[in-house]
């Protein structure tokens, strides 16, 4: 019997040097279709990759054929570094590395929440290498880009504020664990420098955007916002009236799951 994708042991990579380097957790699972493409999961804020959307996207990866990669970014899960550290630069920077080192050929990137920031940002990464011909489409999950600038800042309180000045973060709780979410003056100052919905986003490629209309975190208008700026590109919404943040119940796990196949299948 084959181990499940939970007990599978991460291999690592070295991101950064001296002061910057920090081990990045990834788990690749190999293909059986090189016709396929590699299915790249990009997590969401505070979230690893031994998350159900990550698991369950791993295992039909596995009966359909195509390869899977899973990672961590710094601060988060099986990785190494200090999650306070944690930008939009860095963990782009991180995924990118892992990206490069292991996947071979076509892929689809898959972000959630903030992963669909870095995925976005990957794609512009790619593409000015001249590599935009290796993205085969994007499943973008309750996309959060530039949350920073435009979720975080524009609702700050006067105490928000003060920390931040004072003391480099502030502190919001969350229902999704019984740790506050830290955001410090780092983070949604190098958002600033990575903000995607300034002009028109061009991927090249495919993209199917999925999106709760219940959400609390990321409001749907923020995915139509993100549609303005997709002109180009073959672009998909599916809207779920009952929808949360995570989108992590059985219905909304085979949306997921047919929105890969239909790009799979392109």
């Amino acid at each position: 019997m084959s181990l499940t994708p939970q007990l599978v042991q991460p291999e690592t990579l070295t991101v950064g040097t001296e002061a910057a380097a920090r081990r990045i957790a990834y788990i690749l699972q190999a293909g059986t279709d090189e016709t396929k493409p590699t299915l790249v999961w990009l997590g969401g804020y505070r979230s690893d990759m031994s998350g159900t959307k990550a698991v369950e996207i791993e295992r039909h990866a596995r009966e359909t054929g195509c390869a899977c990669l899973r990672l961590d970014y710094s601060g988060h899960g099986a990785s190494g570094g200090a999650f306070r550290d944690g930008t939009i630069s860095r963990w782009l920077e991180e995924s990118l590395a892992v990206i490069d080192h292991v996947v071979r050929g076509p892929m689809i990137l898959i972000g959630s929440s903030m992963g669909a920031w870095i995925a976005l940002r990957t794609v512009q990464t790619l593409r000015a290498r001249g590599e935009g011909e290796r993205l085969q489409g994007l499943v973008l999950i309750a996309p959060a880009p530039d949350f920073t600038v435009d979720l975080i800042e524009p609702n700050l309180t006067d105490t928000e504020r003060t920390s931040l000045a004072e003391r480099g973060y502030f502190e919001e709780p969350t229902p999704y664990g019984p740790d506050a979410n830290v955001f410090t003056s780092a983070l949604i100052e190098d958002g600033r420098a990575n903000v995607v919905l300034s002009g028109m986003i061009e991927t090249g490629c495919p993209i199917h955007i999925l999106q709760g209309m219940a959400d609390p975190d990321v409001p749907f208008a923020h995915a139509l916002k993100l549609m303005e700026h997709l002109p180009a590109d073959d672009v998909v919404m599916t809207l779920i009236g009952d929808g949360d943040h995570r989108l992590s119940r059985p219905e909304d796990i085979e949306r997921i799951l047919a929105a890969i196949d239909g790009l799979t299948a392109g």
